[in-house]
């Protein structure tokens, strides 16, 4: 059985991606969901997932000095770029970037550097299948490796479940959470809106998946808001030869699904708005 993963990104939040996921989810014929967006998840508000099993993110590490060792000479203090350590020599953890110097050059090695819990993930079910989820810590730095441990684990249950799709909820920009979402998956979909910062936000997007070597694909949300914007979206995607796979008018049930904590084609399976989004769904399998 051959496994497919479907990555869900954008220029920036707020285009609707995590929306059109849900959906998607809804109408797929069996798949697990990945929320890749660990910095600011929001899949779950959705999904209301039961979670099956939860566990710790280990990483990144912060000074800690040992009182019994310390001999007050302030070395650390004098060391510290980032203002971490204060005339008590407590360390403040939310300042500490963890770069380790204080911990190398202390004269009498009265500082440790333990690991420190930095966020949790998840393995849910939901109405709509599995779910693969993460929250990341307050003021915790994302660096990709809760998102490639989340994608590593929805991989892991797709096989076990002998499931053919995986579809991932990605991070919005061009960063690094969103490069470790990208590598590997099957295609990508970016989401995009009718803007100049839309167009500009598609390019680099559809830039760095060239680089992965990810085959793109591009939906328009909300594309009869700025006209002549689609039309040089659809130009642009024409010079690149990746297809445009839908166009998604502006739509209120959007927000009417969202409050009542529903999937745009649950809140009305008949709409136009579910129809079109089954159609751009049925061209992204047809494509990939």
């Amino acid at each position: 059985m051959s496994m497919k993963e479907l990555v869900i990104l954008s220029g920036k939040g707020g285009t609707g991606k995590t929306s059109l996921t849900a959906a998607f989810a809804s109408i797929s014929n069996g798949s697990v969901l990945c929320d890749a967006d660990v910095d600011a998840a929001d899949l779950h508000l959705l999904m209301d997932p039961d979670i099956q099993k939860s566990a710790d993110l280990l990483g990144g590490q912060v000074a800690a000095v040992d009182f019994a060792k310390c001999s007050r000479c302030g070395y650390c203090i004098e060391l510290c770029r980032f203002g971490a350590i204060d005339q008590k020599f407590v360390v403040d953890e939310v300042n500490c970037e963890g770069c380790g110097v204080c911990v190398d050059l202390c004269p009498e090695q009265a500082i440790d550097f333990p690991t420190k819990k930095c966020g949790e993930w998840f393995v849910s079910d939901t109405r709509y299948g599995a779910m693969v989820h993460a929250r990341l810590g307050i003021a915790e730095e994302n660096s990709g490796k809760l998102v490639t441990l989340v994608r590593q684990e929805a991989q892991r249950l797709t096989e076990v479940r002998q499931l053919e799709m995986i579809i991932t909820d990605g991070p919005p920009g061009v960063g690094c959470p969103v490069i470790a979402t990208l590598g590997g998956a099957t295609a990508v979909l970016v989401v995009t809106e009718p803007t100049v910062s839309g167009r500009h936000d598609l390019r680099r997007l559809l830039d760095l998946a060239d680089h992965f070597n990810v085959p793109g694909l591009i939906c328009v949300n909300k594309f009869d808001l700025n006209l002549d914007q689609t039309a040089a979206i659809e130009a642009l995607a024409t010079e690149r030869t990746v297809p445009v796979v839908g166009k998604i008018p502006f739509n209120p049930q959007f927000t009417e699904s969202m409050v009542q904590g529903h999937t745009v084609c649950e809140h009305d399976r008949n709409s136009d708005l579910c129809r079109t989004i089954r159609r751009l769904w049925n061209r992204i399998l047809d494509t990939i």
